[in-house]
Order: structure tokens, then sequence, then C-alpha cells
């Protein structure tokens, strides 16, 4: 035991992160609100025989991370296969850059964004000819 196997968003407007993340990654949201006793939605991220792993938006209960401090968690990173189409997307619908496109070379492109909500998250595309 011990694999991951869902994740949290905290957000503070839950329309606003549905839109976001389901325009970004095509991601779709089911209402576990009465099951979690607040808003919270349910994040399908893709197909079940894909590897990964589902998740959930839930209302932040707490205030949000302040901009420019360290990371304070877990920062996930999304598989893309396209960078810059995802950055693009990821711009038009609110998000801002973190940390810019880089290469791990010989493996993949790597950056990380801040959502609507001011979290912080990674896309990587897998890339053997980024250097």
């Amino acid at each position: 035991m011990g694999r991951l196997v869902h994740f949290e968003i905290h957000v503070d407007d839950m329309e606003r992160a549905k839109k976001f993340y389901g325009e970004v990654f095509g991601w779709t949201f089911e209402d576990w609100t009465d099951y979690a006793g607040m808003p919270y939605f349910g994040a399908v991220t893709g197909s079940a025989d894909e590897p990964g792993i589902d998740g959930a938006l839930m209302q932040r209960q707490s205030l949000p991370p302040q901009q420019n401090q360290p990371l304070n968690g877990f920062a996930c990173t999304m598989g893309v296969e396209h960078y810059d189409k995802t950055e693009e997307k990821i711009l038009e619908n609110g998000g801002t850059v973190a940390l810019a496109k880089y290469a791990l070379p010989g493996m993949a492109w790597q950056g990380y964004y801040t959502d609507t909500e001011g979290n912080l998250f990674g896309i990587h595309q897998p890339d053997e000819n980024a250097k």
C-alpha cells in the first residue's frame, strides 16, 4: 500500500475551477456534495484503462496560498501530448505561468502554472529530444 489513489484541489469558486480544469484538460465532474457534506466534485481525469488517477475539487476551508510563497504541500503534474497547446489553453482560461517551460534533457518538457484558485500545478510532455 501507499500508492497515490486520489487527489483533492482546494478551490474558492467551484464553478470557475470546474470550467478551468474542464476546458484545459477535458476533465468531467460528478457532484459528491451529499457524501462530503460540503461542495465537493469528483474529477474524472481520463479513461479507467489509461494510467493515472481521478480526484476531486473541494471547497477551500482556509486561506488560499499566497503568491510567491514556497510550495507547502504536493504539486500535481499532468501529462500532456502538446505542451505549447496546453499552455495556451491554461493562459486563455485564466491560469498564469509560475515557472516557464524548461527541458528535462533527453526526457521531457516541464513547467508550472497557477490555476484560477491560486494553486500550483505542473504539465509534462514526454520528448526524448528535449534539450
